[in-house]
């Protein structure tokens, strides 16, 4: 899969674009208001407001030019219905006797916390493709774990 495709939710992509709106709109006016007062309390050399407001610019625009990346390169997932692993997919796996619920997502929203995996990681691009019943295995640094897909929605 080529690297620049994003896969975001529905959900996700509205995320963005609102988080995007907000800093065109507010930060970047909060930020020349913060750099026009640094501005007048004098010299610019050892100022250490206009300092933190240019590193703060200089921050934001950092973010507004990679959500536009991401905006411009995404796909949108929705749940999956197939017989394949994919983005969007529900996996359960059982490795060792355990069995593990996972969602592939795109690297944006990935949240092992919330069990879901990023399709570009190890775990995820090895998943993706497979079907109820196939064995595959992750290379890690600790050596290779083998896995079993025993569910998929």
């Amino acid at each position: 899969m080529p690297d620049d495709k994003e896969y975001l939710t529905q959900q996700k992509l509205d995320e963005l674009k609102s988080e995007l709106d907000n800093l065109r709109s507010v930060k970047r006016k909060e930020i020349a208001e913060q750099l026009e007062y640094a501005k007048g309390l004098g010299d610019l050399s050892e100022n250490a407001e206009y300092h933190e407001a240019r590193d703060a610019q200089a921050n934001l625009e950092d973010r507004i030019s990679r959500l536009e990346q991401l905006l411009k390169n995404a796909v949108i997932v929705s749940d999956h219905n197939s017989d394949v692993a994919a983005v969007g997919s529900q996996v359960t796996i059982n490795m060792n006797g355990k069995e593990v619920t996972y969602t592939i997502v795109g690297s944006e929203e990935a949240d092992m916390s919330n069990n879901k995996i990023s399709v570009r990681s190890p775990f995820g691009s090895a998943v993706v493709g497979k079907k109820k019943g196939d064995s595959f295995t992750v290379e890690t640094p600790q050596g290779d774990i083998a896995y079993k897909l025993i569910d998929l929605k």
